[in-house]
C-alpha cells in the first residue's frame, strides 16, 4: 500500500467529512490524517491484499464467541493524543467498542492492530504509526507482517 504526503492541511472535522464524503465512491484513494495533513493510501497488491484476508479470518475464526470484533482494512483508527487517524489493514477490538461519534467509522479502542508491511509503507508503519499507535492506552499488541519475506514482528504491551 503506497503513501504519498498531499499538500493539503485540514481541521480533523474537516478531513472527516471529505472521507465520509468519498467513502461510497470506490474509486476514491482513503487518506490517513496525521496533525492536519493528508497521506493518500493507494491500492494494495495481490501479496498484501492476500496476508491482510488470511489474519483477519484467522483473527475472526480464533475469537469467535468472544466479546471480541475484528475489522479489516476500512475501519479507521483515531490516535486522539495526536490529532491522527490511520486505516490499519486489521483491527481487533475487544468488549464495547467506542467510537469518535454515531457514524461509527472511527474506533477508538483497539486492542490490537496489524500492518501488513509494503516495500513503499515499511518504514512509516514501522516509525510514525506506531509512535501514533503507541498513545492509545487500549493498544494490546501491534504486528508487522512482511509480504516480501517470512518476518513477522510483534510488539506487546
Amino acid at each position: 500500500m503506497a503513501a504519498s504526503a498531499a499538500q493539503t492541511c485540514l481541521t480533523p472535522e474537516e478531513y472527516i467529512a471529505f472521507e465520509r464524503k468519498a467513502l461510497p465512491d470506490a474509486e476514491i484513494i482513503r487518506h490517513e490524517y496525521i496533525n492536519g495533513e493528508l497521506i493518500a493510501i493507494s491500492g494494495a497488491s495481490r501479496a498484501h491484499n492476500l496476508i491482510t484476508i488470511n489474519i483477519s479470518t484467522a483473527l475472526h475464526s480464533r475469537l469467535r464467541g468472544s466479546e471480541c470484533e475484528t475489522y479489516a482494512n476500512q475501519m479507521r483508527v483515531s490516535t486522539p493524543t495526536t490529532t491522527s487517524y490511520f486505516y490499519p489493514d486489521v483491527v481487533v477490538v475487544c468488549e464495547e467498542p467506542r467510537f469518535e461519534d454515531d457514524v461509527f467509522d472511527t474506533l477508538l479502542n483497539p486492542i490490537i492492530l496489524v500492518e501488513v508491511l509494503s516495500p513503499s509503507t515499511q518504514v512509516y508503519d514501522r516509525r510514525e504509526k506506531f509512535a501514533h499507535y503507541r498513545q492509545l492506552t487500549s493498544l494490546q499488541e501491534y504486528v508487522l507482517v512482511s509480504q516480501d519475506k517470512v518476518l513477522v514482528e510483534h510488539y506487546r504491551r
